[in-house]
């Protein structure tokens, strides 16, 4: 069975990133966000189509979700209730179908969700309050008033490091990859 590492970090702190150093490593990822994105044009159509038809055509609309959501913020409960079981059952199978000895599981929302529950270790990046902000400003479409709405629902930073296994700063690109390679080499050094 693999080594299940969950990676996880706030908006802006190197998740993205940190991941693709896995991957260019050998270690296969699987990433929450790109299964949802899977999803909203395969199994999460006809239940999303029932609950919210007018954001559903062929796949499902994130725009017009994130407008019904701002219209009734209770329907990001509903929307969840449908897609969080979609999204677990597509990650079990990349956990049942992947024959290596660890593998990363890239979840936002980690430790928000209670998923580390189901891993044998956790990593959390991380930087520095200015640099998270400076990095996510500079997203096309990204507002100081967004950003700020995005972290009232995540898990304060101070927090998630309380709870990691692992913690990587993600200041410079190259101190990150050593420090995945290290990570690598620490977690297979000790569960081989």
């Amino acid at each position: 069975m693999s080594f299940r590492l969950g990676l996880t970090g706030s908006i802006g702190m190197g998740k993205t990133t940190t991941a693709r150093f896995f991957a260019e490593a050998g270690i296969p990822v699987w990433d929450a966000d790109a299964a949802v994105h899977r999803l909203y044009r395969g199994a999460a159509v006809a239940p999303m189509r029932a609950a919210f038809p007018s954001a559903v055509t062929d796949h499902v609309d994130r725009d017009a979700l994130k407008r019904i959501i701002a219209a009734d913020p209770a329907a990001l409960t509903r929307i969840e209730s449908i897609v969080h079981p979609l999204v677990a059952e597509d990650r079990r199978t990349f956990i049942a179908d992947t024959k290596a000895d660890l593998i990363l599981l890239d979840i936002p929302l980690l430790f928000e969700k209670g998923y580390e529950a189901e891993m044998d270790a956790t990593l959390l990046v991380t930087a520095p309050p200015e640099i998270q902000r400076q990095r996510v400003l500079a997203r096309p479409g990204m507002t100081d008033q967004a950003l700020d709405a995005i972290l009232a629902r995540q898990m304060p930073d101070r927090d998630k490091r309380a709870r990691a296994t692992h913690i990587i700063e993600t200041l410079a690109l190259d101190a990150t990859r050593a420090q995945v390679h290290a990570l690598i080499d620490h977690i297979r050094s000790r569960h081989a």
